[in-house]
Protein backbone atom coordinates (compact mmCIF):
# COMPACT_ATOMS: atom_id res chain seq x y z
CA UNK A 1 0.00 0.00 0.00
CA UNK A 2 0.99 3.47 -0.11
CA UNK A 3 0.42 6.73 1.64
CA UNK A 4 -1.44 8.90 -0.16
CA UNK A 5 -2.31 13.26 -0.45
CA UNK A 6 -5.18 15.21 -2.07
CA UNK A 7 -5.39 18.88 -2.77
CA UNK A 8 -5.58 21.14 -0.02
CA UNK A 9 -9.12 22.75 -0.67
CA UNK A 10 -9.63 22.97 2.94
CA UNK A 11 -7.08 23.04 6.38
CA UNK A 12 -8.20 19.34 7.42
CA UNK A 13 -7.54 17.99 3.72
CA UNK A 14 -4.31 19.49 3.77
CA UNK A 15 -2.93 17.68 6.49
CA UNK A 16 -4.60 14.23 5.93
CA UNK A 17 -3.35 11.90 4.48
CA UNK A 18 -5.13 8.35 2.80
CA UNK A 19 -4.30 4.81 1.98
CA UNK A 20 -4.58 4.19 -1.76
CA UNK A 21 -5.94 0.77 -1.51
CA UNK A 22 -3.66 -0.25 -4.32
CA UNK A 23 -2.16 -3.41 -2.81
CA UNK A 24 -6.12 -4.71 -2.66
CA UNK A 25 -7.50 -7.45 -4.95
CA UNK A 26 -10.70 -7.16 -3.95
CA UNK A 27 -13.76 -4.87 -2.62
CA UNK A 28 -16.63 -6.71 -1.60
CA UNK A 29 -16.14 -9.47 1.39
CA UNK A 30 -17.12 -13.04 1.47
CA UNK A 31 -20.75 -13.09 2.54
CA UNK A 32 -20.26 -16.23 4.54
CA UNK A 33 -17.46 -14.73 6.47
CA UNK A 34 -19.21 -11.85 7.87
CA UNK A 35 -21.06 -11.47 11.16
CA UNK A 36 -22.53 -8.08 12.61
CA UNK A 37 -21.53 -5.45 15.06
CA UNK A 38 -23.65 -4.03 17.66
CA UNK A 39 -22.42 -0.54 18.44
CA UNK A 40 -22.93 0.26 21.87
CA UNK A 41 -21.18 3.20 23.05
CA UNK A 42 -18.82 2.21 25.21
CA UNK A 43 -21.90 0.94 28.10
CA UNK A 44 -22.36 -2.06 29.44
CA UNK A 45 -25.47 -4.54 29.33
CA UNK A 46 -27.07 -1.65 32.77
CA UNK A 47 -26.41 1.15 29.86
CA UNK A 48 -24.02 2.91 32.27
CA UNK A 49 -21.07 4.63 30.36
CA UNK A 50 -17.67 2.12 31.37
CA UNK A 51 -15.61 2.84 28.14
CA UNK A 52 -15.78 7.13 27.67
CA UNK A 53 -15.23 8.39 24.62
CA UNK A 54 -16.92 6.10 22.25
CA UNK A 55 -19.55 6.45 20.35
CA UNK A 56 -20.65 6.77 15.98
CA UNK A 57 -18.72 5.34 13.88
CA UNK A 58 -19.24 4.13 10.67
CA UNK A 59 -21.45 0.93 10.14
CA UNK A 60 -19.02 -2.05 9.73
CA UNK A 61 -19.15 -5.48 9.70
CA UNK A 62 -17.32 -8.42 11.32
CA UNK A 63 -14.92 -10.68 9.21
CA UNK A 64 -14.19 -14.04 10.57
CA UNK A 65 -10.23 -14.15 11.16
CA UNK A 66 -9.13 -17.97 11.25
CA UNK A 67 -6.24 -16.77 14.30
CA UNK A 68 -5.95 -20.39 15.30
CA UNK A 69 -4.88 -21.86 12.24
CA UNK A 70 -5.58 -25.30 13.62
CA UNK A 71 -6.38 -26.78 9.24
CA UNK A 72 -3.17 -28.57 9.72
CA UNK A 73 -0.60 -30.12 6.74
CA UNK A 74 -4.12 -28.92 4.26
CA UNK A 75 -2.20 -26.70 1.63
CA UNK A 76 -4.14 -23.61 0.74
CA UNK A 77 -4.56 -20.93 -1.72
CA UNK A 78 -4.48 -17.24 -1.50
CA UNK A 79 -7.62 -16.00 -3.17
CA UNK A 80 -7.55 -11.76 -2.58
CA UNK A 81 -6.67 -9.28 -0.35
CA UNK A 82 -8.95 -7.44 1.31
CA UNK A 83 -9.47 -4.93 3.42
CA UNK A 84 -10.36 -5.08 7.12
CA UNK A 85 -12.34 -2.25 8.69
CA UNK A 86 -11.67 -3.55 12.53
CA UNK A 87 -8.02 -3.18 12.05
CA UNK A 88 -5.25 -1.71 10.06
CA UNK A 89 -4.21 -4.91 8.68
CA UNK A 90 -4.51 -6.47 5.60
CA UNK A 91 -7.17 -9.84 5.40
CA UNK A 92 -6.03 -12.71 3.39
CA UNK A 93 -8.79 -15.03 1.76
CA UNK A 94 -7.67 -18.24 1.46
CA UNK A 95 -9.40 -21.39 -0.17
CA UNK A 96 -8.19 -25.02 1.31
CA UNK A 97 -7.85 -27.89 -0.64
CA UNK A 98 -10.92 -29.11 0.68
CA UNK A 99 -12.82 -26.54 -0.32
CA UNK A 100 -13.04 -24.23 2.57
CA UNK A 101 -12.18 -20.83 2.85
CA UNK A 102 -11.00 -18.93 5.76
CA UNK A 103 -9.59 -15.24 6.32
CA UNK A 104 -6.38 -15.15 8.00
CA UNK A 105 -4.20 -11.53 9.10
CA UNK A 106 -2.09 -11.36 5.95
CA UNK A 107 1.55 -10.74 6.37
CA UNK A 108 3.84 -8.57 4.64
CA UNK A 109 4.82 -9.81 0.95
CA UNK A 110 1.73 -12.15 0.50
CA UNK A 111 0.20 -12.10 -2.22
CA UNK A 112 -2.70 -13.73 -4.72
CA UNK A 113 -1.83 -17.02 -6.05
CA UNK A 114 0.68 -17.89 -3.22
CA UNK A 115 0.49 -21.26 -1.35
CA UNK A 116 0.78 -21.47 2.63
CA UNK A 117 0.24 -23.92 4.63
CA UNK A 118 -0.17 -24.51 8.47
CA UNK A 119 1.54 -27.39 10.68
CA UNK A 120 2.99 -28.75 13.90
CA UNK A 121 5.84 -30.21 11.89
CA UNK A 122 8.38 -28.81 10.42
CA UNK A 123 7.32 -27.03 6.82
CA UNK A 124 9.13 -24.72 4.77
CA UNK A 125 10.20 -21.07 6.26
CA UNK A 126 7.92 -18.72 3.77
CA UNK A 127 5.38 -15.84 4.60
CA UNK A 128 2.16 -17.22 5.34
CA UNK A 129 3.14 -20.58 6.53
CA UNK A 130 1.94 -21.07 10.43
CA UNK A 131 4.25 -23.90 12.95
CA UNK A 132 5.56 -24.33 16.18
CA UNK A 133 8.35 -21.75 17.40
CA UNK A 134 10.78 -24.94 18.12
CA UNK A 135 11.25 -25.23 14.32
CA UNK A 136 11.73 -21.23 14.14
CA UNK A 137 15.83 -20.39 13.96
CA UNK A 138 17.13 -17.31 15.87
CA UNK A 139 16.69 -13.87 14.24
CA UNK A 140 13.77 -14.63 12.26
CA UNK A 141 10.90 -12.17 12.32
CA UNK A 142 7.35 -14.32 13.40
CA UNK A 143 3.58 -12.64 14.21
CA UNK A 144 0.71 -14.03 14.88
CA UNK A 145 1.75 -15.91 18.04
CA UNK A 146 -0.01 -18.13 20.56
CA UNK A 147 0.59 -17.24 24.03
CA UNK A 148 -0.72 -21.29 24.87
CA UNK A 149 -0.80 -23.81 22.41
CA UNK A 150 -4.18 -23.89 20.29
CA UNK A 151 -5.38 -20.88 22.11
CA UNK A 152 -5.14 -18.97 19.19
CA UNK A 153 -2.52 -15.66 18.29
CA UNK A 154 -2.64 -13.38 20.43
CA UNK A 155 1.12 -11.35 20.29
CA UNK A 156 1.52 -9.12 17.21
CA UNK A 157 -1.99 -8.64 15.14
CA UNK A 158 -1.81 -5.24 14.21
CA UNK A 159 -0.58 -3.47 11.25
CA UNK A 160 3.17 -3.74 10.92
CA UNK A 161 3.57 -5.76 14.12
CA UNK A 162 6.29 -8.34 14.47
CA UNK A 163 8.21 -10.33 16.73
CA UNK A 164 11.48 -11.60 16.50
CA UNK A 165 13.04 -15.30 18.28
CA UNK A 166 15.67 -14.75 19.76
CA UNK A 167 16.47 -18.50 20.50
CA UNK A 168 15.13 -21.35 22.12
CA UNK A 169 15.39 -22.74 25.46
CA UNK A 170 14.53 -25.91 27.10
CA UNK A 171 10.72 -25.81 26.59
CA UNK A 172 10.51 -22.25 25.64
CA UNK A 173 11.20 -19.92 23.53
CA UNK A 174 12.68 -16.44 23.89
CA UNK A 175 10.35 -13.39 21.82
CA UNK A 176 11.47 -9.95 21.57
CA UNK A 177 7.76 -8.29 21.56
CA UNK A 178 6.64 -5.31 19.52
CA UNK A 179 6.97 -3.41 22.95
CA UNK A 180 10.56 -4.57 22.98
CA UNK A 181 9.77 -6.97 25.77
CA UNK A 182 11.75 -10.12 25.98
CA UNK A 183 10.10 -12.68 27.58
CA UNK A 184 9.56 -16.26 27.46
CA UNK A 185 6.65 -18.59 25.22
CA UNK A 186 6.48 -22.33 25.14
CA UNK A 187 8.03 -23.48 21.91
CA UNK A 188 4.97 -25.87 20.68
CA UNK A 189 2.99 -22.41 20.16
CA UNK A 190 1.93 -21.68 16.75
CA UNK A 191 3.63 -18.84 14.84
CA UNK A 192 3.58 -17.29 11.09
CA UNK A 193 6.25 -16.14 9.35
CA UNK A 194 7.04 -12.57 8.31
CA UNK A 195 5.52 -9.43 9.60
CA UNK A 196 2.15 -8.12 9.81
CA UNK A 197 1.10 -5.88 6.60
CA UNK A 198 0.48 -2.17 6.16
CA UNK A 199 2.78 -1.27 8.09
CA UNK A 200 2.62 2.15 6.96
CA UNK A 201 -0.73 2.33 8.72
CA UNK A 202 1.32 4.05 11.67
CA UNK A 203 2.04 7.24 9.31
CA UNK A 204 -1.41 8.40 8.64
CA UNK A 205 -2.57 11.60 9.47
CA UNK A 206 -6.23 12.46 10.37
CA UNK A 207 -5.87 15.90 9.43
CA UNK A 208 -9.54 16.76 11.17
CA UNK A 209 -11.45 15.77 13.79
CA UNK A 210 -14.25 14.21 11.54
CA UNK A 211 -12.22 11.52 10.74
CA UNK A 212 -12.07 10.61 14.31
CA UNK A 213 -15.29 10.38 14.95
CA UNK A 214 -15.87 7.74 11.62
CA UNK A 215 -13.83 5.85 13.86
CA UNK A 216 -16.32 5.93 16.37
CA UNK A 217 -13.83 8.14 18.76
CA UNK A 218 -16.06 10.96 20.50
CA UNK A 219 -14.13 14.20 21.60
CA UNK A 220 -11.90 14.31 24.75
CA UNK A 221 -12.42 17.31 27.12
CA UNK A 222 -9.40 18.05 29.80
CA UNK A 223 -9.53 17.62 33.63
CA UNK A 224 -8.57 20.96 33.89
CA UNK A 225 -11.09 23.01 31.46
CA UNK A 226 -13.95 21.22 33.93
CA UNK A 227 -15.55 22.49 36.92
CA UNK A 228 -14.04 20.73 40.41
CA UNK A 229 -16.97 18.73 41.08
CA UNK A 230 -16.48 16.89 37.58
CA UNK A 231 -12.71 16.63 37.95
CA UNK A 232 -10.14 16.66 40.34
CA UNK A 233 -8.18 19.28 38.27
CA UNK A 234 -11.09 21.49 37.57
CA UNK A 235 -11.54 24.78 39.02
CA UNK A 236 -10.12 28.02 39.08
CA UNK A 237 -10.27 31.18 37.30
CA UNK A 238 -8.53 31.35 34.07
CA UNK A 239 -5.90 28.86 32.42
CA UNK A 240 -3.45 27.03 35.18
CA UNK A 241 -1.72 24.41 36.34
CA UNK A 242 -3.78 21.21 37.83
CA UNK A 243 -2.86 22.33 41.24
CA UNK A 244 -1.85 18.60 42.24
CA UNK A 245 1.47 17.15 42.86
CA UNK A 246 0.31 14.11 40.19
CA UNK A 247 -2.08 14.09 37.89
CA UNK A 248 -5.02 12.17 38.43
CA UNK A 249 -8.27 10.41 36.63
CA UNK A 250 -12.00 11.36 36.76
CA UNK A 251 -12.19 8.88 39.95
CA UNK A 252 -9.48 10.50 41.80
CA UNK A 253 -6.90 7.60 41.27
CA UNK A 254 -3.04 8.32 39.86
CA UNK A 255 -3.05 8.86 36.03
CA UNK A 256 0.00 8.97 33.74
CA UNK A 257 3.17 6.54 33.88
CA UNK A 258 1.66 4.99 37.15
CA UNK A 259 2.06 1.74 36.00
CA UNK A 260 -0.94 -0.77 36.18
CA UNK A 261 0.11 -4.39 35.37
CA UNK A 262 -0.62 -6.94 38.41
CA UNK A 263 1.36 -9.66 40.26
CA UNK A 264 0.89 -11.91 37.28
CA UNK A 265 1.93 -15.95 37.53
CA UNK A 266 3.31 -15.15 33.71
CA UNK A 267 5.62 -12.67 35.20
CA UNK A 268 8.12 -15.17 35.62
CA UNK A 269 8.47 -15.55 31.91
CA UNK A 270 9.55 -11.79 31.25
CA UNK A 271 13.17 -11.50 30.62
CA UNK A 272 13.44 -7.81 30.72
CA UNK A 273 10.77 -5.18 30.68
CA UNK A 274 9.46 -3.10 28.04
CA UNK A 275 10.80 -0.09 30.17
CA UNK A 276 14.55 -0.29 28.60
CA UNK A 277 13.17 -0.06 24.68
CA UNK A 278 14.17 3.39 24.63
CA UNK A 279 17.36 2.97 25.86
CA UNK A 280 18.24 0.65 23.54
CA UNK A 281 17.53 2.86 20.69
Amino acid sequence: MGIKKVKANTPGRRQATFDDFKDLSKVRPEKRLLAPKKKRGGRNSQGKITVRHRGGGAKRKIRLIDFKREKFDIPATVVSIEYNPGSGARLALLNYADGEKRYIIAPAGLVVGDKVMSSKKLIELKVGNALPLKFIPAGMAVSLVELEPGQGAKIARGAGNVVYVMGIEGKYAQLRMPSGEIRKVKKECLCTIGQISNPEKRHFSLGKAGRNRYLGLRPTVRGTAMNPVDHPHGGGEGKQPIGLKHPKTPWGKPALGVKTRRKNQSDRLIISRRSRRSKRK
